[in-house]
This record gives C-alpha cells, sequence and structure tokens, in this order.
C-alpha cells in the first residue's frame, strides 16, 4: 500500500535550497527522488515545444495528461519528456517563468497530481517542491518548509547562473524571485505556504550539510538505515 511507503517532502520558495539538499537526503537515504519543478518546467518545455498558447488552460492541462515523464537519477537528475532528454533546456529563467505561470492553472495542477503521487514507491520517497506538505502529500509524516531571505536566494540563483558563463543581472533575478514569490503565495490553487505540520527552517545562514543535518535530525533512526 503507497500510504505506507514514508514521505519526507520539503518545500519553500526558489533559491531557498530544497533541490539540492533534497536530492543529497534522497541519495543518503536510498529513497525515491521527486522534483516537482522538474516536472513543471517538464510541461513548459513540453507546451513551448508544441506551440501551444500559454493563455489556453484546457490545452494545457491536455498536454500535462498526454506528455511521457521519466526521471533518471545518475550523477545528476535527469528528465526524459515523450523520449527525449530535455534537462539542460529546463533551468532557463524562461522555461522557469513559464512554469510558474501555467503552474496556477487548476486543471494543470489536477493533471499532474496524479504523475506526482505515483513517485510514491519503497522504501522512501523525498518530494521537493512548493505543495508537497500541503496537496501532494498532505499524510506525509515528515515535512519540511526551507525558506530563505529574498536577497540571499537571489544571490544564490545569480552565482549559479554565473557559473553556467550566461550573463545574468542580480537586479533583475530579486525582481524575477519578488514576482514568483507574489504569484506562488497568492494563486487560489495550492498557494506556496507551510503545511500546519511542517518544520521551518530558514536557510539564510546555513550551509548545505547544515541544512541536512537538521533535517535529517527530525527522522526517526530506523529511516536511516537503508
Amino acid at each position: 500500500m503507497t500510504e505506507k511507503v514514508p514521505v519526507l517532502t520539503i518545500d519553500g520558495p526558489s533559491g531557498a535550497g530544497k533541490g539540492t539538499v533534497s536530492r543529497l537526503i534522497a541519495r543518503r537515504l536510498g529513497w525515491h527522488f521527486l522534483d516537482s519543478g522538474a516536472i513543471y518546467r517538464a510541461l513548459a518545455w513540453a507546451v513551448q515545444s508544441r506551440g501551444v498558447a500559454l493563455e489556453d488552460e484546457r490545452a494545457v492541462a491536455g498536454v500535462a495528461r498526454e506528455m511521457e515523464l521519466e526521471f533518471r537519477c545518475n550523477e545528476r537528475v535527469q528528465v526524459w519528456v515523450d523520449g527525449q532528454e530535455v534537462s539542460d533546456s529546463l533551468y532557463t529563467e524562461e522555461c522557469g517563468r513559464v512554469a510558474s505561470r501555467i503552474a496556477a492553472y487548476p486543471q494543470v495542477r489536477q493533471a499532474l497530481l496524479q504523475k506526482q503521487q505515483d513517485f510514491r514507491r519503497p522504501p522512501g520517497l523525498v518530494a521537493d517542491g512548493r505543495d508537497m506538505g500541503t496537496v501532494v502529500f498532505p499524510d506525509a509524516p515528515y515535512k519540511v518548509f526551507l525558506d530563505a531571505s529574498l536577497e540571499e536566494r537571489a544571490r544564490r540563483r545569480f552565482l549559479q547562473l554565473k557559473a553556467q558563463g550566461l550573463d545574468v543581472n542580480l537586479d533583475q533575478i530579486i525582481k524575477d524571485l519578488e514576482q514568483r514569490d507574489r504569484r506562488d503565495r497568492e494563486r487560489r490553487e495550492a498557494p506556496l505556504v507551510p503545511a500546519g505540520d511542517a518544520v521551518i527552517i530558514d536557510s539564510s545562514q546555513l550551509s548545505v550539510d547544515e541544512v541536512m543535518e537538521k533535517i535529517m535530525a527530525l527522522l526517526p533512526d530506523e529511516t536511516k538505515k537503508q
């Protein structure tokens, strides 16, 4: 029974560090990993590649239901859509903006709900996103809301993009994050809020290892003996 499979949800805004932390914890525990943001980015890629109008909610939801999605975890997480490896295309600023926009559509969120819940398989799942603990896995026994200041999140994103050789502007990144935060928190369908039973961790002044240890401390010893 899937409801018996333990789930650790790690929600939070863009740039809080939840993706890196989630992958490392999943690897340490030997659990499966779900990057829900990558699912929405994959849909954004599929919608754009098919030329579907972003304002057509029904058509976008249709793509969400039809697309074939696969995650492959090697040295990094690879995302395949309809048999095509698209990982490098998913983390542009444009793809992020489109993903945030279409994620506000109720029909889209409903279409992708089962795809996300299907990742719940033994021995366990670490789920990274914005509504993992509130909507997708509300019964998860372990829930974290990972946050950080806007300035710190923008700085991290700036350094990440610079390391990729991209010409980026810190002020523009701050504006983009502000808009994305507002859109995520104010949408009617599954807004970005901590689950009532989530542990809130501010990562602004913490290293990745320090955040990991705080989260690992929340788990019972038997989950760490994989």
